[in-house]
């Protein structure tokens, strides 16, 4: 872990979903981020041996978990869901986790997807798919802000 070099850092991302959650992993460096995987969830409940060996590989300087809410601002009512499987992940693992606004993260990952497709992408697009993008773009969306207020 690289917690004492700021714009060095490693940072895996969720987008947190009651039947799967789609991680990404982001370097600072680069400001962007990679795609690697839907991981199961049942009811809300992660599989969390999945996550525990992504956050071993990866070993990243923090977590970021993007928390939905409505276009007006309003929580959605995946928010405080999302916001506890938030701490959860920071009692367990004992990263700095950071929430991100995932407004239309989902949105921007099926028009990926759908570009993709539009340009001869081989196969069909599946849900983990979208998972996995939208964990994307929420952590490349937190560089980009962490990038903006310097830190």
């Amino acid at each position: 872990m690289n917690t004492d070099h700021r714009g060095e850092r490693t940072v895996l991302g969720f987008d947190y979903g009651r039947r799967r959650i789609g991680v990404a992993v982001g370097q600072e460096i680069t400001g962007t981020a990679t795609e690697l995987a839907s991981v199961p969830a049942r009811e809300g409940v992660p599989d969390w041996p999945a996550l525990a060996r992504l956050v071993r590989r990866w070993a990243p300087d923090a977590l970021v978990v993007g928390v939905p809410y409505h276009m007006d601002g309003r929580g959605h009512e995946l928010t405080g869901q999302a916001r506890r499987f938030a701490r959860q992940l920071q009692d367990r693992f004992q990263l700095p986790v950071h929430e991100m606004d995932e407004r239309l993260s989902s949105h921007e990952a099926e028009a990926i997807a759908a570009e993709r497709r539009a340009a001869g992408h081989p196969r069909r697009t599946r849900k983990g798919d979208i998972d996995r993008l939208a964990a994307r773009i929420i952590v490349e969306d937190w560089l980009r802000l962490q990038e903006r207020r310097g830190e």
